[in-house]
């Protein structure tokens, strides 16, 4: 239980006197966000000392989100603990007050400080995230509008568009066996029909593939068999690389999830540390012991 502190140079507590001391919660949340922030800036410097872009050297990447959840977790501990601490410790100290309601206000005290960091370090973090997002989503749509371009390229290569009435016109124009055309409008057919079979699940139909084999023979001068067999290769090539970029995506996916969970757990230790250093900082703030000088009593008196 918590002592009902008595000494005489505590502050009076009258009913309309606030219980929050704004300046020791942000004090404590001025420290608590520095510290984040050097502890943050000391955990990329290790993390790029601990990878390597040869293969077989460095961390591993299991091993590089393992110790940066560990490092969040330090982080949040250390950084708010201390943040929590310096509130309950610099809060004004409350005189005529039941234990029980010492024992609150000090808690209350070591959570807001550690509200206020997060708050603080929260628009930071959100506002250099919206530069780093914004500038890969630009670079994203140039390399997403260039494989656009190129998928969607006609005969004459002037087309920047995607078309998707390319490989109904097509057919339209279709004859038992291909008609000699540029390089360019024979790719563009081939692509178009290959973008038609992966839309489909990787299949193509049985008179696409004919087509598109004949069309391969007649440029490569392979047999009908084997540019059939050409086609079955390309078209598999293509659905690897689309089941890869799938995979790809939803690896992303997990490791985002992950990474936001864990960042909840480690802001509710957060919390938590603040909450508790503060409750100590607060028992340490009434146990100070206010030293007169006697010496200079008596010399004021003589």
């Amino acid at each position: 239980m918590i002592t009902t502190a008595d000494l005489p140079t505590a502050v009076s507590e009258a009913p309309n006197r606030s219980g929050v001391s704004w300046a020791a919660i942000f004090a404590g949340a001025a420290a608590a966000a520095s510290l984040s922030l050097i502890l943050v800036v000391l955990g990329t410097g290790l993390g790029f000392a601990a990878t390597s872009p040869w293969e077989n050297e460095g961390a591993s990447a299991q091993a590089l989100g393992i110790s940066t959840i560990v490092w969040l977790l330090v982080t949040q501990i250390i950084a708010s603990g201390a943040g929590g601490y310096l509130a309950g410790r610099l809060r004004v100290k409350w005189a005529n007050l039941h234990g029980d309601e010492v024992y609150f206000r000090d808690t209350a005290h070591g959570f807001l400080s550690w509200a206020v960091s997060v708050l603080v370090a929260g628009v930071l973090i959100v506002s250099a995230a919206g530069n780093v997002i914004g500038a890969g989503a630009k670079a994203g749509a140039s390399v997403v509008a260039g494989a656009g371009a190129a998928a969607a390229a006609t005969a004459d290569g002037s087309s920047n568009n995607a078309d998707p009435m390319g490989y109904f016109v097509d057919g339209l124009f279709r004859s038992d066996a291909p008609a000699s055309v540029s390089e360019d409008a024979a790719n563009g057919v081939a692509t178009r029909i290959l973008a038609r079979g992966i839309a489909q699940g990787g299949s193509l139909e049985p008179a696409d593939r004919t087509y598109l084999a004949q069309l391969v023979a007649q440029r490569t001068r392979l047999t009908q068999p084997e540019a059939e067999a050409r086609v079955d290769q390309v078209l598999a090539q293509v659905q690897q690389a689309k089941v890869e970029a799938q995979q790809a995506a939803d690896t992303a996916t997990k490791v985002a999830a992950w990474t936001a969970l864990w960042t909840f757990v480690a802001l509710l230790c957060g919390a938590f540390f603040a909450s508790l250093a503060a409750l100590f900082g607060g028992r340490r703030r009434d146990r100070v012991v206010y030293v007169e000088d006697t010496y200079a009593t008596t010399r004021t008196v003589r």
